[in-house]
């Protein structure tokens, strides 16, 4: 089954199989307008409320056994508008404002047409399974969101595991959950802190980094094997790994049979 040495394929959510970062944009675009039309701030305040919101998030550090996520990014609101305006703390207006961006953000999530497709026509030969970091609820929100467990034989989010990427237990968990071997597994995923880091941290066969720019520099850390600027482009790099395996079981076949016996 599947190619030549490889049986499975994890994926990364964010940012690779969906565009969260755009859906982002969308959602901190709804806000800025509900500031302005519903709560007279100026487009400059709220701007200055949402880039404040989005660098909290940033540096987000969440327990969950302490706070819940939903209380957590409310507080993030209601310390931005705080910063931004002064006065007391309006926790009513920081829970519209989080709800409203949750809600948007969710509403674009979307497994596009030809990812659906892509991801169906791989499972006809191997083994897939999406592998994301972060809080359990914030992640199983978009995964439903995007519909996208009917692609998956298993799906594995990081916060309700001891460890996330790029931890080699997550990623031998994720390969006890499949029956596959690490040797046997590709890492594909955005981060290279996380993805790439944490399939070669695991010993995978490969590792696959999508960078949209492509405008990466020549001291990249940590090297994946792989870059692609979109997981449409996956197919083909399997392909060419199982083009590069071919010739190399072809090359040592011929120096054994050359060997005097």
């Amino acid at each position: 089954m599947g190619l030549h040495g490889v049986k499975a394929v994890f994926f990364d959510l964010d940012n690779t199989l969906i565009d969260t970062a755009a859906a982002g944009r969308r959602a901190i675009e709804e806000v800025i307008s509900a500031l302005q039309a519903k709560h007279h701030y100026g487009e400059g305040e709220a701007r200055t409320v949402c880039d404040k919101v989005q660098a909290k998030l940033l540096k987000e550090c969440h327990d969950p056994a302490k706070m819940c996520i939903t209380d957590l990014r409310i507080s993030h609101w209601e310390e931005a508008i705080q910063e931004t305006i002064g006065g007391e703390a309006n926790r009513d207006l920081a829970a519209e404002c989080y709800y409203l961006w949750k809600t948007t953000r969710l509403q674009h999530l979307t497994l596009a047409e030809d990812t659906r497709a892509m991801l169906t026509e791989l499972r006809k030969s191997l083994r897939l399974l999406l592998l994301t970091n972060g809080d359990r609820q914030t992640q199983r929100e978009k995964i439903e969101a995007c519909a996208c467990q009917p692609y998956f034989d298993a799906i594995v989010v990081g916060g309700e595991q001891k460890e996330e990427k790029p931890a080699p237990s997550i990623f031998h968990y994720c390969c006890d959950l499949l029956g596959v071997q690490p040797a046997e597994c590709v890492m594909v995923g955005d981060s290279l802190d996380t993805d790439i880091q944490g399939g070669l941290n695991a010993g995978l066969k490969a590792t696959v980094w999508i960078n949209r720019a492509m405008t990466a520099s020549v001291d990249t850390f940590p090297v994946p094997h792989y870059i692609i600027s979109s997981v449409l482009d996956l197919p083909a790099v399997l392909q060419k790994m199982e083009h590069n395996i071919n010739a190399k079981l072809e090359t040592d076949h011929k120096a054994s049979s050359s060997e005097p016996h």
